[in-house]
């Protein structure tokens, strides 16, 4: 996502462009850009019962028609709403029901069967788990931070088998978040390197 000065000294954001297979990373940054631009309700309302203003409808629905390409396009040309458009996009990339919840189940198997192999580091390790859950919860499935705590702990390699017993005995893991669990194993994962 790039952006660049605009003369006004106000920054403008280039938008990221959805393809069949980044949805869930493009939906993330188009929120984010969004919300920037302060049409993030013209999609997701915080009051259901609000009319949402028209300009800032047209405004989220021209910002979703720019990160989209052609062939997406056409399909939503009859889209009056950015909320509508928004809705048949999670359709096309994401698909009905029963093949989002076949999707979720795919993904929670990978995230079940995930493991850090002995070469991996600690970093990119957390990278993958991180992407497998991202894409569960834009599927509409809930996964408690408690439970990637302890997926993560049980899944580093042996040569975190201390720093993880010690973390299991004198932590609150239901309490305990993802960055600070990364942040001890990082930790370390630096002293093993020296």
């Amino acid at each position: 996502m790039d952006t660049h000065k605009i003369k006004d000294g106000s920054i403008g954001l280039a938008y990221p462009m959805l393809t069949r297979s980044n949805y869930t990373a493009w939906s993330v940054k188009m929120r984010v850009v969004m919300q920037a631009h302060s049409i993030w309700e013209a999609v997701e309302p915080k009051d259901l019962n609000a009319s949402i203003e028209d300009k800032t409808n047209k405004v989220a629905l021209a910002v979703i028609f720019q990160a989209i390409p052609e062939d997406m396009l056409l399909s939503l040309a009859d889209k009056t709403s950015a909320k509508e458009a928004w809705e048949a996009l999670k359709m096309m990339c994401l698909g009905a029901n029963r093949v989002k919840k076949a999707r979720a189940q795919t993904l929670r198997a990978k995230f079940e069967n995930l493991s850090m192999k002995d070469a991996d580091v600690v970093d990119d390790f957390t990278l993958k788990l991180n992407g497998i859950v991202t894409n569960i919860r834009t599927l509409g499935e809930t996964i408690e931070e408690s439970v990637i705590v302890k997926k993560l702990l049980r899944s580093v390699s042996s040569k975190f088998l201390q720093i993880t017993s010690t973390i299991e005995q004198f932590s609150n893991l239901e309490e305990m978040t993802v960055e600070e669990a990364v942040g001890s194993l990082k930790a370390h994962e630096e002293q093993l390197r020296r």
